[in-house]
């Protein structure tokens, strides 16, 4: 049995932020892996201003983010998708939206195209956010909102009889990477081995911002041996991730001895898994 993996994510850049070296690590197990981006990432600012190509990417800034997803795409091995719609960028002050955004639009007319895809696919998993978009950009929270809609419609021969055969998808997990047990086991032993290390000042920040905050996850990927895929998949958007960026500062090498992981939630399943997950197929048998 071939499983399928459909990882949805707001932007391009995302899919590689959130959960990438889980993508390397089930493609290199046999897993058919998807990722769909909702929207070009229009609406993102130059991050990075020492790349060569500041005036191509400031007059075509889709166009450039499409050539860096197609690098990452490649980096991690999976099969890619647009939604085609318009990145929302923040809400202005009156708290409206540009008409036409991807958050604009109603989760009615934006969940097709989804449904179209998972039908077409037909994965056994599908990875979004949280309700709270895991940060609160409107395109993330309707990211959430569209996945969940087209998790139940793409089931319901009677939604959108006209975008392919029903297809059940078995599990729904939202992304959790950034929670507070992983940055504390990270600072916990860099002040255990290497208390002067620079590092355990920036880390025991990122601690502080984390405490306090609920820890949702359910299942834990062991899939640090990726982490190098993961970082280079970043570094393919670079108009997003400079390399000095937060992303980087914290050795592969502590990660992978302190947490290598990647942390989810299972938020809808329509099998029986079990309580300490750590294989999204747990309890997954062919439902083709």
């Amino acid at each position: 049995m071939t499983y399928r993996l459909l990882t949805v994510h707001a932007h391009p850049d995302d899919e590689s932020s959130k959960g990438s070296a889980t993508l390397a690590y089930y493609a290199d197990r046999g897993v058919e892996t998807m990722v769909v981006s909702c929207t070009g990432g229009e609406g993102g600012d130059l991050l990075n201003p020492a790349l060569a190509d500041v005036a191509q990417i400031e007059r075509d800034m889709a166009g450039f983010r499409r050539r860096e997803m197609a690098a990452a795409q490649e980096i991690l091995g999976c099969q890619h998708r647009w939604l085609g719609y318009h990145d929302s960028g923040m809400a202005r002050e009156d708290g409206t939206l540009p008409p036409g955004s991807f958050a604009s639009i109603p989760v009615r007319i934006s969940a097709e195209p989804l449904v179209r895809i998972i039908r077409e696919f037909r994965p056994h998993v599908l990875i979004t956010y949280d309700e709270n978009g895991g940060y609160p950009h409107p395109d993330h929270i309707r990211c959430h909102e569209v996945s969940m809609a087209a998790f139940d419609a793409a089931a319901d021969p009677a939604e959108y009889p006209d975008a392919g055969e029903p297809w059940s998808v078995s599990k729904v997990y939202y992304d959790h990477i950034f929670n507070y047990p992983r940055v504390k086991a990270n600072y916990d032993m860099l002040m255990a081995e290497t208390p002067e290390d620079p590092l355990a000042e920036r880390l025991g920040e990122m601690l502080s911002w984390r405490k306090g905050k609920e820890d949702r996850s359910t299942t834990h990927i062991p899939c640090g041996d990726f982490f190098e895929v993961r970082d280079a998949a970043l570094r393919a958007h670079a108009s997003q991730v400079p390399d000095d960026s937060p992303f980087f500062f914290w050795s592969n090498d502590l990660q992978r001895r302190a947490w290598p992981y990647e942390d989810y939630e299972l938020a809808r399943s329509r099998v029986d898994a079990p309580e300490d997950e750590h294989d999204f197929f747990a309890g997954i048998e062919d439902n083709e």
